[in-house]
């Protein structure tokens, strides 16, 4: 199977109230980690590269890594770049050979936001690549904000419908509670997605695709084990998986992972490293590591995106 855009995708997840998981992957060894585990449980997935790891990996490398991997797997496979700061790197990743590309221009003004956002959208859709696009503040959920609305740095419904008829994108990130990072709530606090805000935008944009970032859960046992074996990681509180389930049943087609990902391949690989001091064949650790990766995204597949056995909707 080639590599695929996430439209179809989308169109299908929608439909069966299931969402596709975008998974951040760092090196070929977690992006082996995730399509064997999509592959097993027969869910279409989307392959997230950041700038950072287009960097890290080698932009002459991601495509054919992918391409020779679709002789392999079965499922629908998406190679998508996450948070394109600049009109620039978008164009570049599809010229690259990736199928989505995400334009993340929401630190700047609405009406910048549109022109950037549109501009990507004419070169990426001329050339058959879908675009996302974000708005609302999901950065910064992590701080105190003092407003006088109900909507606050979350993303209006208004402006979401102004923002997709204007710039013509395939899908919307939106901001209704999640934040980036490990570290998204301080302690007491207790996270909670607005569902009221994402109800009101599914009913103002009926069949459109949303999309959550920083959705990750940091799963307790995981960060157990990296601190069990010479890690230092603070207690992180990250999205219920309840709650994305919930959101998943609704618009939301598309959720991002990344740090929970980190934390089970670092830990997987402390322990391995503690556990065999002797060794120094690097695969002796690193299989161990993208084993704990797998069984992370096998859990959300199952039980959180409910995306298992959708390959072949």
């Amino acid at each position: 199977m080639s590599l695929v855009t996430t439209k179809e995708m989308f169109e299908k997840a929608y439909k069966g109230k299931y969402a596709i998981g975008a998974f951040n992957v760092d090196n070929m060894d977690i992006m082996k980690a995730v399509l064997n585990a999509c592959e097993k449980k027969q869910s279409p997935v989307i392959i997230a590269i950041s700038s950072g790891a287009l960097k890290f990996i080698g932009e002459e490398y991601i495509k054919e890594l992918l391409v020779s991997s679709t002789k392999k797997y079965s499922i629908p496979i998406a190679l998508h770049l996450d948070h394109g700061k600049s009109v620039e790197l978008c164009k570049k990743c599809v010229d690259l050979g990736f199928t989505s590309v995400m334009i993340d221009a929401s630190a700047y003004d609405f009406e910048t936001n549109i022109k950037m956002t549109k501009e990507v959208v004419e070169y990426a859709h001329a050339r058959g690549v879908v675009v996302e696009s974000e708005l609302g503040a999901i950065a910064g959920i992590e701080d105190e904000v003092v407003v006088d609305d109900k909507y606050g740095c979350f993303t209006h419904p208004d402006e979401a419908v102004e923002f997709v008829k204007r710039t013509g994108i395939d899908s919307l990130a939106i901001a209704i509670g999640t934040a980036h990072g490990a570290y998204k709530f301080k302690p007491g606090q207790k996270p909670q997605l607005r569902f009221d805000i994402l109800e009101e935008i599914e009913e103002k944009l009926p069949g459109f695709p949303l999309v959550l970032h920083g959705a990750s859960s940091v799963p307790h046992k995981d960060l157990e084990r990296l601190n069990a074996y010479g890690g230092n990681m603070p207690e992180a509180i990250g999205i219920p998986e309840a709650m994305l389930q919930e959101a998943s049943k609704h618009a939301v087609c598309k959720i991002n992972v990344g740090t929970d990902i980190r934390v089970a391949y670092v830990g997987g690989l402390r322990k391995a490293l503690a556990e065999n001091p002797e060794k120094f064949d690097a695969r002796t650790f690193i299989t161990p590591a993208m084993d704990a990766v797998s069984e992370l995204i096998e859990n959300k597949l199952d039980n959180v995106f409910m995306s298992s056995g959708h390959a072949n909707d």
